[in-house]
């Protein structure tokens, strides 16, 4: 038998409180990403009347043509971009997000720091790194962040802290921890980090934000 949205949501919070008191953190320290990429408006409401109010989405695209309607009908909820995003996508994300996962390169910097200019709305971001020194995936290298962080806020761009993905099959812990010393030698404090496979890790490692997908909704479809 299949669990509830509600049993989802509560089992969630519950291993956060777990990987908190292991970790001797308060769990209003690590905010719930519920990742909703890929799911329709049916599979999400679900989960919002169950409480859940902060959602990510991978794709501008795919966010606009399901979020706007659900902000009117909710408008407390908070949406966060969490996939990399492409600079000319920069004004569409600046005028839906509330806050960016994928900071990642002084081209995008510039994109949003004249985005946020145009609409007057100072959007907060993570800074990605490729924690892993992966070829494949985005995020500035761990030597160039110092120089990201300093260009973006050159451009009066919120600073959220530090987001990674760390590399497949391998164990996250050890990147967990180098996300937080860098965050911690650059003077940031928030760290999103850690997915339905590996968040309670990434709690007890810090993590103030978890984007958790699989275990809330199920499998993608």
């Amino acid at each position: 038998m299949e669990n509830t949205p509600n049993q989802l949501l509560e089992n969630a919070h519950a291993e956060i409180a777990r990987a908190c008191k292991a970790g001797r953190r308060s769990p209003d320290q690590v905010t719930l990403i519920a990742v909703s990429k890929t799911h329709p408006v049916e599979r999400i409401t679900p989960l919002i009347d169950a409480g859940q109010r902060v959602f990510g989405e991978n794709r501008v695209q795919e966010a606009q043509g399901k979020w706007p309607a659900l902000l009117e009908q909710y408008p407390d909820i908070a949406l966060h971009a969490i996939g990399q995003l492409q600079s000319n996508k920069a004004d569409e994300a600046v005028a839906l997000f509330d806050c960016i996962h994928a900071l990642d390169r002084s081209s995008l910097v510039k994109a949003l720091g004249k985005a946020m200019d145009k609409a007057g709305k100072q959007v907060p971001c993570f800074i990605q790194v490729n924690i892993g020194a992966e070829e494949q995936k985005g995020g500035c290298m761990p030597a160039d962040l110092p120089a990201l962080i300093t260009g973006a806020r050159d451009a009066d761009i919120p600073i959220a802290g530090l987001m990674c993905l760390p590399p497949a099959s391998i164990e996250p812990a050890p990147f967990f921890a180098h996300l937080a010393k860098l965050a911690d030698d650059n003077g940031v404090t928030g760290l999103s980090m850690g997915m339905s496979g590996d968040y309670p890790v990434a709690v007890q490692l810090g993590a103030t934000h978890v984007r958790v997908g699989t275990a809330l909704f199920g499998m993608r479809s």
